[in-house]
């Protein structure tokens, strides 16, 4: 047998953090390279930089929105696989990733489709201007072809961080991103394709990463391969409802995008393409902040599902302390430099004073409530990692809503850049409300499973 990277049950557990923790975290930092490299190269073209930025920032909620369907079914199914792999239940974990793989080979050929079929009234909905169309229609034609990379590749990835493979699982997006690095260039200034070179660039960096997924995930080096048997309507419904929580996180962020991008377009009159163009700057830097964060508690995730099917309470426990001491951490770094030298990130976007200074401002007061969504992630992730989707998901619909209703409600009263501050304030917020919840509630949820009976199997 293959030995395993990282053994889930046996390792200690403050280590085994550590191991999966921080190479997921620093596969979601180079993942961000995808967007924020984009939007760097695009900023700086000539005579055109901040509307094409803008333009590639209408995009950006899409994007993000057929990003979330690859993680419906790979968070959803990662936690899933590795309770059977803690139950020792080898076909089950087969028949999941079957299951899953299939999944996102149907969902990619929708999103694609769709996404080709209804961009132009997407795109002017989502606050696209008579002037920023142009270069959001072009960016988002080219990009919505890699549909399929993108989907599997996300979606795949988690199943081999799910096994122990956490530096493998870092390397995928290593891939695409030194490609994306190197590429950006050449379509952008070399050919002269502007906002379509950096779609092409991305699309191929995508095709990149995902044939190594697909190498590694049926090669023998996995423990779990993908394999073309036991398709189950009941696995797959299962998976969709795991997934459901982290799906709405990331569908949700793209809503509120959407819901900045507007308000800002409505509310800030002359300098709505301005606004949009700083709000994407921003976004980007968010992206800093909570991609690997995300990374950090949903890359641990296996930790708590495989000893959550084993019955390894005690593990679970010491296991989430040290997650949220890392996603504390983390959170802290980030609040530091988001309040002190965040210029220089802007800087790599656009030269003009106007569009810095309204930038770091902005940045400034997105990151004010960083620190408690430390907790919100860790406690939220936990949750789904051991498959307590209704609490999982209502906190984190609870968050997304506030967030919408905030972002809508504050310019009415107070001018389109009040709509930066409604971050902060859920952040605040929902850290405060979802740790409550979640320790008024996880020592009874481990009490129930301490007491189930051995070989019963979970979530069957």
């Amino acid at each position: 047998m293959v030995r395993k990277q990282n053994d889930l049950g046996k390792d200690d557990i403050k280590q085994l953090v550590k191991r999966l923790a921080i190479p997921s975290m620093l596969a979601q930092f180079v993942n961000v390279l995808y967007s924020i490299v984009d939007r760097m190269y695009i900023g700086n073209i000539k005579d055109v930089g901040e509307i094409a930025l803008a333009g590639a920032g209408v995009c950006g909620p899409i994007v993000t929105l057929i990003s979330s369907f690859a993680f419906l079914v790979g968070i959803g199914g990662a936690p899933l696989l590795a309770m059977r792999m803690g139950e020792e239940d080898q076909e089950g974990a087969e028949n999941i990733l079957a299951n899953c793989f299939v999944m996102l080979l149907v969902l990619s050929g929708i999103l694609t489709a769709l996404a080709i079929a209804f961009r132009e009234p997407m795109l002017m909905f989502f606050g696209a201007s008579e002037q920023t169309f142009p270069y959001a229609n072009s960016y988002l034609t080219f990009y919505v072809a890699g549909t399929v990379f993108a989907i599997l590749t996300a979606g795949l990835n988690q199943f081999i961080t799910c096994q122990g493979f956490a530096n493998e699982a870092m390397l995928t997006t290593i891939i695409g991103a030194i490609m994306n690095i190197i590429l950006d260039p050449v379509f952008i200034f070399v050919f002269g394709m502007g906002v379509k070179g950096a779609a092409i660039a991305t699309v191929i960096s995508q095709a990149c990463s995902c044939m190594f997924v697909l190498w590694f995930l049926f090669s023998d080096r996995a423990h779990v391969r993908i394999s073309f048997k036991g398709y189950s309507s009941r696995v797959m419904l299962r998976v969709l409802s795991f997934g459901f929580c982290p799906f709405i996180i990331i569908a949700g962020d793209s809503v509120l995008i959407i819901a900045l991008n507007t308000v800002l377009q409505k509310y800030g009159g002359a300098q709505g393409d301005m606004l949009i163009a700083c709000a994407t700057i921003v976004q980007s830097y968010m992206q800093i902040v909570t991609l690997p964060l995300g990374g950090i508690t949903s890359g641990t995730q296996p930790i708590l599902s495989f000893n959550y099917g084993a019955k390894n309470i005690d593990r679970i426990k010491k296991g989430e302390k040290q997650i949220v001491k890392i996603a504390f951490l983390f959170c802290l770094i980030m609040f530091i430099i988001s309040q002190t030298i965040s210029g220089v990130f802007v800087m790599l976007f656009t030269q003009d004073p106007a569009y810095i200074d309204l930038s770091v401002w902005a940045i400034k007061v997105f990151t004010f409530g960083v620190i408690p969504l430390a907790f919100q992630y860790a406690f939220v992730d936990g949750l789904t990692a051991l498959g307590i989707v209704k609490i999982s998901v209502s906190l984190s619909v609870f968050r997304k809503v506030l967030f919408l209703v905030l972002t809508l409600l504050f310019p009415v009263f107070w001018g389109a850049s009040a709509a930066f501050y409604a971050e902060p304030v859920v952040d605040i917020f929902c850290g405060i409300f979802s740790s409550i919840i979640f320790l008024s509630m996880i020592g009874k949820i481990l009490r129930k499973r301490e007491q189930m009976p051995d070989g019963q199997s979970l979530y069957s």
